[in-house]
């Protein structure tokens, strides 16, 4: 009997051994990581009013957003600025709808559905939606948002995709200038404050001063206790918060061609000089050797001081030719002159855009000759291209001023204009469509020359690379993961070691970007760890000790003594020698006197006016005493953050410059800036954590 309870006891643990493998077979293992990290804080991106943004969200909403851009745009966020721009929209998206909605809401504010409606399909229409919705001149086109509405109405999945993210937008944005409104409303300045303000700003002071700089010697006698330090600290703890940081020191090992590696280039490159001379394809020759390709673009004297000095000069002094062999650095280069010509600098054109098929085709042929009669250039191409957008000047077809440095940006045989006549439309087959183009203008002329660019820049071979991979990894080795070897291993083997404070924002180090693996791996480890080495764009080996860590929040009383005692010692050193010089001149009324007698001189100061902007070049606490300060008198000595004053207010002045309305621009000015704080203090109420930093 006692066996077979020992048995009914472990009958739930055998069961949860036999069911772990049959579920493990059953559910996918990435469902149970996912579920993992969806209900653990260290995968959420962040914290909004005490709700949680996953990983998982935010990145959804992010892949949503873009889409939608493109959409809208017409243009794929592919660059990491853009993906920036991105994931800042959705986290102000998800702070709008968490946080400052809930509390426009509370303060009594909403936006109805009949209010929506005549926002995005009314009478008062959004300038959100009238900034998408527009004709040819860029005018807001109810026909547009119709056309638009049809087309959400037959079910079309993107166009409600765009029509709800627009709806939002509207809402958010009306919740936004309500709330501003009502912020504005409250701010009401009487008229005490604003004569107030005016006298403050036109009464100026004259005087003459005597300053006993503050010594940088420190005073021995002067001591300051730990217990004032905690009791300052107590008092302006919110002086002392701060995000999460680590102290590190880092050693990184940056590879770098060998002498060996560039001689090996240099031979491959001369070799190559030879075919690189007498080619007749010379577009094919770039394409298999060149770290540069075949370029349409002219140059004139001086554009290619970029790419290689002697090469310019080279092909400003030939018309013809191939220039010898230049080295920069671990670079080769050599040029080919191609063509030279004389042409405009500049270019101003318009042109009328056509599919590049039969019937594209076909209609340009038909618009030439309707052009070459007479034909407006305008009026045809915003009825028959396919590009109808206007330049600046409304004139449709005109695209603006185009020089050799920018043609490239425009599609692939567009180069031809620079020879075209002015007046003359002709038709020109671009490697997108068909183009009808006319030169309008033209820039002064000067001589070009079209310069094929052979170019190899010298890469680190693999034998270099394990060279430095083994340089690294004999720190690491010696160091074996604690601080004190480390340092020793630097030391011994000569690596410099730098020292850094990060935050999990950081992902630069030195010149060296992209580099946030560095930052995760201090983060996820403890003070006196160093690292294994961590790779960086396959060209930096780090190897990284973790020195100190400081958690977010408010930092340590012992982190900030040092910084607390130095306050508290210049505030005491200064009363000091406040007492003394008062001391030192005790019955003294005459300003010559005193400064003779604390060896120094008589200074002067025109025009100092308690709130003027020109009075913050002064010591503050030196300003608000003479505010204060009899005509006449000898005033002080003053205990300023600089020195020790003591002064002479000479006469005051009041002027009239300063006016009502400069007292309520000023007043307009700050009302501002408390408006676009209004958010930013909401979050530090909510205690809103962004922690994005560590994903991104």
């Amino acid at each position: 009997m006692a066996v077979l309870e020992k048995l009914r006891g472990w009958g739930i643990v055998l069961s949860i051994l036999v069911a772990l493998p049959l579920l493990l077979f059953i559910i996918d293992p990435s469902q149970i990581i996912q579920t993992v990290q969806s209900v653990s804080s260290k995968y959420d991106v962040g914290k909004i009013a005490g709700k949680s943004v996953s990983y998982t969200d935010f990145q959804q909403a992010v892949e949503q957003y873009s889409r939608i851009s493109e959409q809208l745009t017409g243009n794929s966020s592919s660059s990491e600025q853009q993906q920036q721009q991105i994931r800042n929209a959705v986290w102000q998206n998800f702070v709008d709808q968490n946080l400052f909605i809930k509390n426009a809401k509370a303060a009594g504010l909403n936006v109805g559905k009949d209010e929506l409606l005549d926002l995005t399909n009314g009478d008062n229409i959004s300038p959100i939606i009238a900034s998408v919705f527009v004709d040819q001149n860029g005018n807001y086109s109810p026909a547009q948002l119709r056309s638009f509405l049809e087309n959400v109405a037959d079910g079309d999945e993107n166009a409600r995709a765009i029509w709800n993210y627009l709806q939002d937008a509207v809402v958010t944005s009306q919740y936004y200038n309500k709330y501003n409104s009502l912020f504005a409303g409250s701010n009401i300045q009487n008229a005490i404050q604003v004569n107030r303000n005016i006298a403050d700003n036109n009464t100026t002071a004259d005087v003459d001063f005597v300053m006993s700089p503050l010594s940088f010697v420190t005073d021995s006698t002067i001591v300051v206790s730990d217990s004032e330090i905690k009791a300052f600290y107590n008092d302006h703890k919110d002086f002392f918060k701060q995000v999460a940081t680590r102290d590190i020191e880092y050693a990184v090992f940056q590879v770098v061609p060998s002498a060996e590696d560039i001689a090996a280039t240099n031979a491959d490159f001369v070799k190559q000089y030879d075919e690189f001379t007498t080619t007749d394809n010379v577009r094919s020759f770039l394409q298999r050797h060149s770290d540069v390709q075949w370029s349409d673009r002219w140059y004139k004297a001086g554009d290619l001081k970029s790419v290689n000095a002697e090469l310019d000069t080279f092909v400003a002094e030939h018309n013809e030719g191939v220039s010898p062999v230049y080295t920069a650095g671990n670079t080769f280069y050599a040029g080919r002159i191609m063509a030279s010509a004389t042409m405009p600098e500049s270019v101003t054109v318009r042109h009328m855009m056509f599919y590049s098929n039969e019937d594209g085709q076909h209609l340009a042929d038909s618009l030439l000759g309707v052009l070459r009669a007479g034909g407006d250039f305008a009026a045809l191409a915003q009825e028959h291209s396919l590009d109808r957008g206007s330049n600046a000047d409304g004139e449709f077809g005109k695209i603006g001023e185009i020089t050799q440095a920018t043609v490239s940006y425009l599609p692939t045989g567009f180069d031809a204009i620079f020879t075209a006549k002015k007046g003359e439309p002709f038709i020109l087959q671009s490697n997108v469509a068909t183009h009808i183009v006319e030169v309008t203008e033209t820039g002064a002329p000067a001589l070009f020359k079209q310069v094929a660019l052979f170019q190899k820049e010298t890469l680190a071979s693999k034998e270099t690379f394990n060279k430095y991979y083994n340089d690294a990894n004999r720190l690491a080795t010696l160091a074996a993961g604690k601080y004190a070897n480390y340092r020793a291993a630097c030391d011994s083997i000569g690596t410099y070691s730098h020292n850094m404070t990060i935050n999990e924002a950081t992902d630069t180090y030195g010149a060296i970007g992209h580099a946030k693996e560095v930052t995760r791996w201090a983060f996820d480890n403890k003070p006196g760890k160093v690292s294994n080495i961590i790779t960086v764009d396959n060209n930096y080996f780090f190897v990284v000790a973790v020195k100190g860590a400081h958690k977010e929040g408010y930092a340590e009383v012992s982190e900030v003594a040092e910084q607390i005692k130095n306050q508290l010692y210049s505030e005491k050193y200064a009363e000091k020698r406040q007492g003394e010089i008062a001391a030192q001149i005790a019955g003294m009324d005459d300003l010559e006197a005193i400064a003779e007698k604390l060896g120094t001189t008589v200074s002067h100061q025109n025009d100092v006016a308690f709130a003027a902007m020109s009075a913050r070049s002064l010591d503050p606490k030196f300003v608000g005493a003479i505010a204060a300060a009899p005509e006449g008198k000898i005033s002080g000595p003053v205990a300023g953050s600089y020195g020790v004053y003591v002064f002479k207010v000479l006469g005051r002045e009041t002027g009239s410059f300063y006016t009502e309305s400069d007292a309520k621009n000023a007043d307009a000015q700050l009302l501002n800036y408390a408006v676009q704080m209004i958010v930013p203090v909401m979050m530090q109420d909510a205690d809103v954590k962004d922690n994005r930093a560590r994903f991104y």
